[in-house]
């Protein structure tokens, strides 16, 4: 077996590799000459003037687009104040004066659009993946995939079936620790994972309120119905177009914005894709501000093979919006010690030691202590983006560039990570304990199918 030293220089070379080109295979200037259309302009659509695309996705398109030629051509959002304001940021930030289409079949009538980016409401991310699936574009799709199994079994038939390239926005993927961590656990030295305790603790009244745009905003200034897209026909309410991480069945809330992103590391670290059941407690037990959807969570997971009960893990996962103590933290443990995705380090701590150990005839079992590799992604402008953000978007650019490559987060990955949130929701909803059927491709709780 390979000792420590020789792993970690294996683990660095190719985090290495990963963090400055994004992907495991050459995608150098030279290669783009052997690829069909390799130095025609990619031209990328916009699906949403969100919050999050200003704030992240723009600046990290914007570190790639010059190298690897690509272009925004055209916004689409259903809302007038935020197409004339996408427009204007856009032509600030870029230079780009991007055509506004006032919703997506305007988008895709053009004959302008190679790719989109969908930054859009929760639930609406599968449905518009389904959209630019059936145009046969490639997208960087934000995440949650989905909040139902309904849309996220749409999602992935119509991808798998356009065959276009697709990242979901979990940019943990992408980041130099986590692939790290990945090939630590799966070369076997941590040792099985024993639990896994996630967190995401905020404490912000403010988080996902927008009392000022909605006390301005008016029905007549968007396409309701277009937005409310496959959810009940209710009468408009500006906070559920404007707040809708608030109420279910819009948003699942902290499932669907924060769980999501560190439930795919399970999936990702282990391969299980799903867990064998869930169940979850929680409320609203601060903010009674009208919302439905929890601000304090606790679910609880059993991971392991369907055919072997014996065998497995647990997944302790909280998350509160009163008290920020704790912050975000993803600890996985071992019966030899802890990965820390917080410090990044491994350590023996809690690990089995020679005291405990003799007196049951074992041996101690204390895993060697050192820091996994971290290699910082450098941006081509200074333009912004969190650095995992911009690795991700860059391999996906990479990828829609490549062609016929897989993202560093696939559609799979998102239909995995919806299975597991979908089934802690529905815990949460029903009180019930949750499991997935795979012949009906439904969340199952208290013997009834989930829906909403």
């Amino acid at each position: 077996m390979e000792n420590r030293r020789e792993f970690i220089k294996k683990v660095s070379a190719g985090v290495a590799a990963m963090a400055i080109g994004g992907t495991g295979f050459d995608l150098s200037a030279k290669s783009y000459a052997h690829i069909p259309g390799a130095n025609d302009k990619i031209r990328v659509g916009v699906v949403g003037f969100s919050d999050r695309f200003r704030s992240s996705l723009l600046p990290s398109f914007m570190n790639h687009a010059r190298e690897l030629n690509f272009e925004l051509v055209a916004l689409s959002d259903i809302w007038n104040r935020r197409r004339e304001e996408g427009r204007a940021y856009i032509k600030e930030k870029t230079g780009w004066d991007v055509a506004l289409c006032r919703n997506n079949e305007e988008l895709y009538d053009r004959n302008d659009i190679d790719a989109v980016i969908i930054s859009t409401a929760d639930f609406q991310h599968a449905l518009h993946l389904v959209e630019a699936a059936k145009a046969r574009k490639d997208a960087y799709c934000e995440k949650p995939f989905a909040e139902t199994m309904d849309d996220a079994n749409a999602a992935l038939k119509a991808c798998k079936e356009s065959g276009i390239v697709v990242q979901i926005g979990s940019q943990r993927r992408s980041g130099a620790n986590y692939h790290a961590a990945h090939d630590y656990i799966q070369s076997g030295k941590f040792g099985d994972i024993v639990i896994a305790e996630m967190c995401w603790n905020v404490n912000q009244p403010g988080r996902w309120r927008r009392p000022d745009l909605c006390a301005s905003i008016r029905e007549s200034d968007v396409d309701w119905n277009r937005y409310l897209m496959n959810r009940p026909k209710v009468a408009w309410d500006p906070r559920k177009y404007l707040e809708y991480r608030l109420f279910w069945p819009y948003s699942s809330g902290i499932p669907g914005q924060w769980m999501c992103h560190q439930i795919d590391t399970v999936h990702w670290f282990t391969g299980f894709p799903y867990p064998r059941s869930v169940v979850s407690n929680g409320g609203i037990y601060q903010w009674k501000d009208g919302r439905t959807n929890a601000d304090t969570l606790t679910s609880v997971f059993d991971y392991g093979p369907l055919d072997d009960q014996e065998k497995g893990f647990q997944v302790v996962y909280s998350s509160r919006f009163s008290n920020s103590a704790g912050g975000t933290k993803e600890l996985y443990y071992s019966n030899g010690g802890m990965l820390n995705l917080d410090t990044n380090e491994i350590t023996p701590e809690g690990g089995l030691r020679e005291r405990e150990a003799s007196a049951m005839g074992l041996k101690a079992n204390l895993l060697d202590k050192f820091t996994l590799p971290s290699v910082t992604v450098e941006a081509e402008a200074n333009t912004g983006g969190d650095p995992l953000t911009s690795a991700h978007m860059r391999n996906w650019m990479e990828c829609v560039r490549a062609k016929n490559v897989a993202t560093n987060c696939p559609v799979e990955a998102g239909h995995s990570h919806t299975i597991a949130c979908a089934m802690a929701n529905a815990a949460y909803r029903t009180g019930m304990r949750a499991v997935y059927d795979p012949a009906t491709q439904q969340i199952m709780a208290g013997g009834k199918m989930f829906k909403y």
